[in-house]
C-alpha cells in the first residue's frame, strides 16, 4: 500500500511538471509521458496484486472466525456439561444421605417386623442400584467433559499455529513484492538504454519479464546474438548476479512462419527457440558469477504469442526472447508444508 500511494503521489506531479515545462523539447515531453504512463501500469498492477492479497487475507480471516466460533460452542458445551456434572454430584450426595437414612432405619426395624424389615431391604437394594447408576453417570460425564477440554486446547493450539504461519507468510509476501519492486528498477535503469531497440521490462503475476525483440538479439533464422544483444545481456548480468534469491527462466519464441531447414542442426521452430534460450543463457553466466541452478532454458516455438494476429507487424512482436525473473518460494512453501 506504501508503494500504491507513493505512485499515487507521483502520477500528479508528473502531470504537472508536463504541463509547466511547455518549452521542452519533443523527445523529453514524450519521454516524461512514456513514464508517466508506466507509472500508471504499474500502479494499475500493484492495485491488483494488492486487490488479491487483501482477497486471500479475507479468506484466512474468515476461517479463523470460523475456528473461533467452534470454540466458543465447545466451551458452551463444556459450561453445560459441568453443570450436568455438578447437579448429578448434588444427587449423588442426595442420595447417599438417603441410604445412610434407610440403613439406620432398618438396623431399627431388624429387631422389629420382618415384612417391613423385609420392604426396607428392597427398597434399600433400589436404592443402591440407582446410586450405583448415577455414579456410572457421574463418570461417564467426567471423561466426556475431559475429553471436550482436550478438544478446546487442540483447537485452540491450532488456531494460534494457523495465525502465527499467517502471519509469517504476510511477511515474506511484503518481502518478495519489495525486493521484486527494487529488482524491477534496477533491471530498467540497467537496460534504459536499450528500450527504443525493441527491449521492454514489465511486471505481472508476481514476476518480472524483461522481452528482448529478434531485432536487438539474433539476425532472421540465427541464434548467433548480435553484439548490440551481448551487450544488453552482459549489463542484465551484472544486476542478476546480485540477487541469488532470483531464478530466472529464459524462453525463446518465434513466430507462425515454418522454419525451413537445410540439414543442419535446426529442424523447426521448436529447435530454434531452444538454441536461442540457450545462447543467452551462456552470455549470462560468461558474463556473471551466477550460480547455473538458478537458470533455466526453455523453447517455446511458435504457440505462445503476444500477438495471435497474422500481419507482420504481429509476428515481428512474436519473435522474441523473454526473460522472466522470479523469487524463491520455497520459504513460502515450507511455512504452509509445516504441520
Amino acid at each position: 500500500m506504501h508503494i500504491l500511494r507513493k505512485l499515487l503521489w507521483i502520477v500528479p506531479v508528473m502531470a504537472l511538471f508536463v504541463a509547466g515545462v511547455s518549452c521542452v523539447s519533443t523527445k523529453q515531453f514524450n519521454d516524461l509521458k512514456d513514464k508517466q504512463q508506466q507509472l500508471q501500469e504499474e500502479r494499475d498492477l500493484l492495485k491488483m496484486e494488492n486487490e488479491g492479497l487483501s482477497v486471500k487475507n479475507n479468506e484466512l480471516t474468515y476461517q479463523v472466525e470460523m475456528l473461533k466460533k467452534e470454540i466458543e460452542a465447545l466451551r458452551k458445551d463444556s459450561a453445560d456439561r459441568a453443570a450436568d456434572l455438578k447437579d448429578l454430584q448434588y444427587k449423588y450426595a442426595q442420595l447417599n444421605r438417603d441410604y445412610n437414612t434407610l440403613k439406620i432405619s432398618q438396623d431399627e426395624l431388624v429387631r422389629g417386623n420382618v415384612k417391613e424389615t423385609r420392604r426396607l431391604l428392597e427398597e434399600l437394594q433400589r436404592t443402591q442400584t440407582a446410586l450405583q447408576e448415577k455414579e456410572d453417570n457421574l463418570r461417564k460425564f467426567e471423561r466426556s467433559l475431559t475429553a471436550q477440554q482436550a478438544e478446546l486446547e487442540k483447537l485452540r493450539y491450532e488456531m494460534e499455529q494457523r495465525n502465527r504461519k499467517l502471519h509469517e507468510m504476510e511477511q515474506i509476501v511484503h518481502t518478495k513484492d519489495s525486493v521484486l519492486t527494487a529488482l524491477k528498477k534496477k533491471v530498467s535503469d540497467a537496460l534504459l538504454g536499450f528500450r527504443d531497440e525493441g527491449l521492454t521490462v514489465t511486471r505481472r503475476n508476481g514476476k518480472i519479464y524483461v522481452s528482448m525483440e529478434e531485432k536487438l538479439l539474433f539476425k532472421t533464422g540465427s541464434w548467433q546474438v548480435d553484439p548490440r544483444g551481448q551487450e544488453a545481456l552482459k549489463k542484465l548480468a551484472r544486476v542478476l548476479e546480485k540477487n541469488p534469491d532470483i531464478n530466472i527462466t529464459i524462453e525463446g519464441h518465434t513466430d507462425n512462419v515454418p522454419y525451413v531447414s537445410h540439414g543442419g542442426q535446426i529442424q523447426d521452430n521448436w529447435d530454434l527457440s531452444v538454441k536461442r534460450a540457450t545462447s543467452v543463457v551462456r552470455i549470462l553466466l560468461k558474463n556473471s558469477n551466477i550460480d547455473p541452478k538458478r537458470l533455466t532454458a526453455a523453447g517455446r516455438g511458435e504457440y505462445l504469442p503476444v500477438d495471435p494476429a497474422n500481419t507482420p507487424e504481429a509476428r515481428r512482436k512474436n519473435r522474441r526472447t523473454e526473460i522472466i525473473l522470479t523469487p524463491n518460494l520455497d520459504e513460502l512453501y515450507d511455512i504452509i508444508d509445516q504441520k
